[in-house]
């Protein structure tokens, strides 16, 4: 299996990435204050319980001070309400802070998601992404909620029991601090190895969502391929794995907890030993040896949260690393600052040379220009280049030889919405959301009214199928239209290029997808669409461009013939070798301007 960046965990801590997490907590800064302010004051309320215990023990009861014992009682008392307000506050100030901070970064990365080139899209999976945006964020989200600011209050609780157990007796808190260094040999013990296994277990997880997203959006091939067994066994050996790393983390949590708490308790039997015997010899009061016994209780709990924060840190570091490496992937295609708008004009594209991967172009040296209002189709064998052409002008990608220009304005110089607002793109694999018709037609412009989403849908022919439809325009619309035809969904795509109203067509391969009498409905239906605009028409079926202005002939790569179709067929080359082809299988009427032996004879 191919290796992820989600197996690469590095540090455990970051004083880089730290401090650009911070920057997140920045906008929120009152309410982290008042969270540390409610952690530190409840730490110091931690002290009270075993120092009022001794007091109770030392003075109150030997003196039988009834009233005194009363006072120390309402005190615990109220020690222990006041520190439950403050954890309360603590934990639901932290939360809404960590599901702010949630926000903000998802909202970051999504942003940044959508200002990406499609180069990047080509190299990424996408279930790779969707854990940068789901798990990640989750981890970071922790990070905030239970480990930056909490960690104030551990570090506060561990130094006020260690001075208060100084004070009391120097020498029986050495004892105690006598089984400190087992302490550091079970902590490191733990953190080197549930560092490995969150390694582990975070790889596997991308690795699921990458699988699920490929396997879920193809579900149709695999069914028909008759792939569900040899799937569903390659979909037991990620899960198994995944499974095996979480077993082999909850065995080291298994481990180290246990172990912590028996270093804690031979803590409380090397007090239990010595200190007892310097009560039984009048060096040491009761009620120190029983404050001693408490504090050692809650001196070790600190000790497994902040190694738990570890392993919470150590997620963290690797997430936010993932994270910040997707945000600053830089925006390779963008509006140049101070980009002009787009205007109406001739299109040029000026000795043009591109290519996905290095040393093999898909475009060599092309040229050509469409005039304002005409309209020109582009023809040629798969893979000769004919929606590159397309990905260019729009700027999906960057010429990266020669330039394109819109009345004259290179495109790279153009504000970039502006520059796509010129268009109006019909693809022959119709993508929808999950909504209804009518927003599916307007897609995000709402200055579109329904009045205009009932007029583009009439003017494509699609009203009648959609009136069938329970709602009408406002029917629901399933994920990637899946209840919808191939040829419904292109007529809403017809529908939503034409209510758009963009100056300029493009149709790649718009009607190879549907059925003939769909096609006879668009084909009346673009004549009406392509009236006064100009036109950009990617074909395969040579029947639907016959009536272009000019055609365009791609012959791998290079722009090889150019002109009308009578003039085309009479030049006797590619673009009539193809017309011949499609005429002999039976995709094409009699071919137009050749004499009846001569289509009889091919």
């Amino acid at each position: 299996m191919a290796a992820h960046d989600d197996d690469v965990i590095g540090k455990a801590y970051d004083s880089r990435l730290m401090r650009r997490l911070i920057t997140y907590l920045a906008p929120y800064r009152g309410q982290v204050a008042l969270a540390i302010a409610a952690i530190v004051t409840n730490a110091v309320l931690q002290l009270a319980p075993p120092f009022l215990t001794r007091m109770v023990i030392d003075q109150a009861i030997p003196a039988r001070d009834l009233s005194g014992l009363g006072v120390v009682a309402a005190l615990y008392l109220g020690a222990l309400v006041l520190s439950f307000l403050l954890e309360f506050a603590q934990t639901w100030t932290m939360q809404i802070i960590g599901q702010k901070v949630m926000f903000d970064l998802r909202m970051a990365v999504f942003g940044h998601l959508q200002k990406l080139d499609l180069r990047f899209y080509d190299r990424n999976p996408v279930g790779r992404l969707m854990t940068r945006v789901t798990s990640d964020v989750d981890v970071l989200n922790e990070l905030f909620t239970a480990g930056v600011v909490s960690v104030f209050g551990d570090v506060f609780t561990l130094v006020g029991i260690m001075a208060m157990l100084m004070w009391m007796d120097w020498r029986l808190a050495l004892v105690a601090f006598s089984v400190l260094p087992l302490i550091v040999l079970v902590t490191q013990w733990f953190r080197r190895h549930v560092r490995e296994s969150y390694r582990e277990v975070r790889g596997w997880i991308a690795r699921i969502n990458a699988f699920l997203q490929e396997r879920i959006s193809g579900m149709a091939t695999v069914q028909l391929f008759r792939r569900e067994a040899r799937d569903h066994d390659a979909f037991d050996e990620i899960n198994r794995a995944h499974r095996d790393a979480n077993l082999d983390s909850i065995f080291y949590y298994a481990v180290f907890y246990p172990a912590i708490e028996l270093v804690s308790a031979l803590a409380a039997a090397l007090l239990l030993w010595v200190g007892g015997g310097w009560v039984l010899r009048d060096l040491l009061t009761l009620g120190s040896l029983v404050a001693f016994l408490q504090y050692s209780q809650r001196f070790f709990r600190p000790i497994s949260d902040l190694s738990e924060k570890f392993n919470v840190l150590q997620g963290a570091m690797a997430s936010s690393e993932r994270i910040f490496t997707l945000l600053d992937t830089p925006v390779e295609i963008a509006s140049p600052p101070g980009g002009v708008p787009a205007r109406r004009g001739a299109i040029r594209f000026e000795h043009v040379t591109f290519a996905y991967v290095p040393g093999e172009p898909v475009l060599k040296d092309v040229s050509f220009e469409v005039l304002p209002g005409q309209r020109m189709a582009i023809v040629g064998a798969t893979g000769s280049g004919k929606t590159t052409l397309m990905n260019l002008l729009l700027r999906f990608y960057d010429v990266q030889e020669g330039r394109i220009t819109i009345d004259g304005d290179d495109i790279r110089t153009l504000d970039l919405a502006s520059l796509r607002a010129q268009f109006g793109l019909v693809l022959q694999d119709v993508h929808l959301f999950s909504g209804t018709i009518a927003g599916n037609v307007r897609l995000g412009h709402r200055d579109i009214t329904d009045e205009a989403i009932r007029r583009a849908v009439d003017a494509v022919h699609a009203g009648p199928f959609i009136d069938r439809l329970p709602g009408g325009l406002d029917a629901p619309v399933a994920e990637r239209g899946s209840t919808l035809s191939v040829g419904q969904k292109q007529l809403l795509s017809f529908a939503r290029a034409l209510a758009a109203d963009p100056p300029v067509l493009i149709l790649d391969e718009a009607t190879s997808s549907v059925d003939t009498e769909t096609e006879i409905l668009i084909r009346d239906a673009l004549r009406v669409l392509m009236a006064g605009r100009t036109t950009l028409a990617i074909a395969h079926r040579l029947s639907t461009i016959q009536d272009m202005d000019a055609i365009l002939v791609l012959h791998k790569g290079e722009l090889r013939e150019q002109g009308t179709h009578q003039q085309l067929l009479a030049q006797k080359g590619i673009y009539r070798r193809l017309f011949e082809l499609q005429f002999a299988s039976g995709l094409e009427s009699r071919p137009e301007g050749l004499q009846p032996h001569v289509a009889a004879g091919l």
